[in-house]
């Protein structure tokens, strides 16, 4: 993998965001010439070797910016949210992401990319009591990611038919990745996700400590080095237009999440309460990655209790002197 990216020219869009940083921080380490997009937010860390370009990717003219010259583009940059947004305004996610997954694969493919990845999401896979494998998307989505899933899939779609259906395509790569969570993820009260709620919650001493439903959801966690070293493997590895997810593959309970992150907090004494009637998910999501470890021969190094003591320590000393909504 380092010599594939040597002195390649690599476009990450959302360089501020989660994913962004933590994609573009292996990607310096591994020799490529990077290029990241920003929007209204800062990177939390901005390295000397990025070019970084404020830019609207819903502007036609910027896409077409950014994507030039660029050998390969990871699309990273989405509007997103929590459950609750999700619940309260479920059409916050439709238009401006169609949008720039559109534009961006059409600027890509005018300025002669290589190579465009496109990081999707489970939730466009069915309700499901298996493990589900990249064969099993069906059209049919969990009621409340009903339009994210079809936004999602839709994009999906967009990729195979620059992949497939035109004269002269241009590669793409789709990847679905499992519950990511790590470093530089969002931990606001309002867009954090349950990993880094709870976190917050837990070094923060909150008393009692709520947890939105019961604990019994069964979820699909990865951390995002984990994420980021699969992804980059699957990019060297299939050239054919390819689906792939990258996933931990071993289920695991909210109540035992929490627990692992009360040990690493040093808070097992936490008055824990938890509140049925704030909005949750997908009740269960199995992840099948056969298909990563066969073909790619890569297996997840970081479990869930170890990425949570590393995250737990991350947040303690990047938050030391201020809160997430002070340092967006």
């Amino acid at each position: 993998m380092d010599n594939f990216f040597y002195k390649k020219k690599v476009l990450v869009t959302g360089a501020s965001g989660f994913v962004g940083v933590n994609l573009i921080n292996k990607l310096v380490a591994l020799g490529a010439d990077v290029r990241g997009t920003i929007f209204e937010r800062e990177p939390p860390i901005e390295l000397p070797e990025v070019e970084y370009l404020r830019v609207d990717l819903r502007k036609s003219e910027d896409c077409l910016r950014v994507t030039e010259g660029i050998d390969y583009v990871f699309m990273a940059a989405a509007k997103s949210s929590g459950a609750e947004v999700i619940e309260r305004t479920p059409l916050v996610h439709l238009t401006p992401n169609l949008v720039m997954n559109a534009l961006m694969l059409e600027a890509a493919y005018e300025n002669h990319v290589k190579k465009f990845c496109f990081i999707s999401s489970n939730v466009v896979y069915p309700l499901a009591d298996f493990p589900v494998t990249e064969n099993d998307v069906n059209n049919e989505y969990f009621e409340k990611y009903f339009i994210v899933g079809w936004m999602k899939r839709f994009s999906e779609l967009m990729c195979q038919m620059y992949a497939e259906k035109i004269k002269i395509p241009m590669e793409t790569l789709i990847i679905r990745p499992g519950n990511l969570y790590g470093p530089y993820d969002k931990f606001t009260l309002q867009d954090s996700k349950v990993i880094p709620a709870l976190i917050r919650r837990a070094v923060e001493r909150e008393s009692p400590l709520n947890v939105w439903g019961d604990g019994s959801d069964i979820k699909d966690f990865l951390y995002i080095d984990d994420f980021i070293a699969g992804m980059l493997l699957a990019f060297q590895h299939f050239s054919a237009f390819q689906t792939i997810n990258i996933a931990s593959g071993i289920p695991i309970s909210i109540c035992e999440v929490l627990s692992s992150i009360l040990n690493a907090a040093n808070f097992t004494q936490a008055e824990v309460v938890f509140d049925v009637s704030r909005p949750t998910m997908i009740p269960m999501r199995l992840i099948n990655i056969d298909k990563a470890i066969r073909e790619l021969n890569w297996f997840p190094k970081i479990g869930i209790h170890d990425g949570i003591i590393r995250t737990v320590n991350w947040y303690k000393n990047y938050y030391a002197m201020h809160t997430p909504e002070e340092m967006r």
